[in-house]
């Protein structure tokens, strides 16, 4: 089975204001992902930009087939 990351996050803005994104799941190679990789791809993948600071919370590594077409 595929590997899959399930977590949520919260993104502040440095101009104020944010964004959230609860049970967000992303296709991941490998075994795991840090934090820190994780909120650099939210970020580019989503092209923000003013981002001050990125949490990620209750990230769990699940098996799931991949569902996003390269």
């Amino acid at each position: 089975m595929e590997k899959r990351v399930l977590f949520d996050f919260d993104i502040e803005f440095t101009n104020g204001g944010g964004i959230q994104g609860q049970k967000f799941r992303l296709d991941i190679e490998g075994d795991d992902i840090s934090d820190e990789e994780l909120a650099q791809y939210i970020v580019e993948d989503m092209r923000l930009l003013m981002v001050d600071k990125v949490s990620i919370l209750n990230k769990k590594i699940i098996n799931e087939k991949h569902k996003r077409q390269d």
